[in-house]
């Protein structure tokens, strides 16, 4: 798919473990950081334990062949209780059920610094969701994230806060969920 001179490819696991240098210099580029900061090591850290989930997807945009943006994501195992562990305010059981097809983490979107505000993040998000076969999605961001007004206005809904895990970037984040598919 073009849009804009700009390409859109799915991958798989195998696949994005082959792209994991470019992931990681557009994702350096993303928060303006250098590739060998801290940040971006953390970043290949979760990226390369995510490959190997369920359900893994990558979704890459690029530009006369550079890598302009990606997001990626996996489905939550059956049974999972760690992503909505300790959430607040407290959802109901039924919400809290994992089948190992319910719901699709939305784990990394990124988009270069010269990129952003143009649509591709959108693009990348429409892309991705609209090939999943999941009831719904959903993504973590820190509390006071600058995103999250973005992600409202694509139909993202808060439904709490959980605290964070030992040595994770915040001490808290806020969980959103959007029903799939994704419309326009």
């Amino acid at each position: 798919m073009t849009i804009n001179n700009m390409s859109l490819a799915h991958h798989n696991d195998a696949e994005a473990s082959e792209l994991l240098e470019e992931l990681c210099d557009a994702y350096a580029d993303a928060y303006g950081v250098e590739p060998g900061e801290e940040k971006t090591a953390a970043f290949r850290r979760r990226a390369a334990k995510q490959f190997a989930r369920p359900g893994f997807a990558l979704v890459t945009a690029r530009n006369e062949g550079r890598l302009v943006g990606f997001v990626f994501g996996y489905t939550l195992p059956a049974g999972d209780r760690h992503w909505w562990g300790g959430v607040q305010p407290e959802p109901t059981a039924e919400f809290l059920e994992e089948t190992g097809s319910r719901t699709w983490v939305l784990s990394e979107i990124e988009v270069r610094r010269a990129w952003q505000g143009r649509g591709v993040g959108r693009t990348l998000h429409d892309a991705v969701l609209g090939a999943r076969g999941e009831e719904r999605a959903t993504l973590a961001t820190g509390p006071d994230a600058a995103a999250q007004p973005v992600y409202e206005s694509w139909g993202w809904r808060r439904v709490g806060r959980i605290p964070g895990d030992e040595g994770d970037y915040y001490s808290a984040y806020d969980l959103f969920v959007l029903e799939l598919p994704v419309s326009r």
